[in-house]
């Protein structure tokens, strides 16, 4: 009955459906398959020393810990380690146990700022506070139902814009990375991050298996990528996991635009949910999303401690 912790095996399948069949109980909001759970492994850029721990209890997986260095961020020292574990297995000590590993492994690392998600229920923060952690900012998981829900009709895009898919970019995604690289230094977050390095955003972006490039769908203006709605499929549930636009074409509604017809397409291909998530103060975004029809689901809070 003791509860031991270890890395995943990216060779074993066993591990990579534990590991998977944990997060999606634990976080349900969130997709994850065998085979995304491998290639976040094995794809990971070296310099962020990631890591994906299980807590197994005869031979079981019943916890989940993702481990890494904020390498990308212009801040040393920082990492991160969000832990899960099955709602059905807790109090058995699984989640204590990865947290002390992940803290000696990133300790090692010299990292001295630790991150971590935590659902923002009673339990889960009492966990975070015990262990040294204060609260920081919040962000919302949202859901749409695209069986009965009513989708806002198709717009024509403007003159000058063109609808095409990430699939048309197949030859040359570079455009799109430029264009993510953007977004993402923008967006509301802990750790800044800059995306410069171009072979890793293939290996871990552009190849993930959970990517759909035929729902993703790319505003194009002159030939540029504009704006954006990145879509993520797991089998029947479709995720957004990226929407934004290039600073100098924001305010014309063009991510929207993207989102909207991106959702069409995954509709009418019989997805049958669709999930996204929003920092709880991003007002605009968050009204944008209500538009669409998507609810509240749970509410993540992000915590942070020293370490060393």
């Amino acid at each position: 009955m003791t509860v031991i912790v270890r890395d995943l095996r990216p060779d074993v399948r066993a591990d990579a459906e534990g590991f998977s069949t944990t997060r999606r109980l634990a976080l349900p909001y969130m997709l994850s398959t065998p085979e995304s759970v491998v290639h976040t492994l094995t794809h990971a850029h070296p310099d962020a020393h990631f890591t994906q721990l299980v807590a197994e209890q005869d031979g079981e997986i019943i916890g989940t810990a993702q481990v890494s260095v904020a390498h990308d961020s212009t801040e040393p020292g920082q990492g991160s380690a969000n832990i899960y574990v099955r709602p059905d297995r807790r109090h058995r000590g699984a989640g204590s146990l990865l947290l002390r590993t992940a803290e000696e492994r990133l300790a090692a690392l010299g990292v001295t700022k630790l991150f971590a998600w935590v659902l923002d229920e009673p339990e889960n923060r009492a966990f975070a506070e015990r262990h040294g952690f204060r609260a920081s900012r919040s962000a919302y998981f949202l859901r749409l139902d695209l069986t009965s829900g009513t989708l806002p009709p198709r717009q024509d895009p403007p003159p000058g814009v063109e609808l095409r898919t990430a699939a048309d970019f197949a030859a040359d995604p570079r455009p799109l990375f430029e264009l993510d690289a953007e977004v993402v230094s923008d967006e509301p977050s802990d750790i800044d991050v800059e995306f410069t390095d171009y072979e890793a955003w293939l290996d871990e972006n552009w190849r993930h298996p959970l990517l759909n490039r035929d729902l993703t769908v790319v505003a194009v203006v002159g030939g540029r990528p504009a704006a954006f709605s990145v879509a993520h499929t797991d089998g029947t549930r479709y995720g957004t996991a990226m929407t934004g636009t290039a600073r100098e074409f924001r305010g014309r509604g063009m991510a929207k635009l993207a989102k909207n017809d991106s959702l069409h397409r995954a509709r009418a291909a019989g997805y049958t949910e669709a999930f996204t998530g929003n920092d709880t103060g991003n007002e605009p975004m968050i009204a944008i999303n209500k538009w669409f029809g998507y609810e509240v689901g749970a509410t993540e809070v992000r915590y942070v401690r020293a370490l060393g």
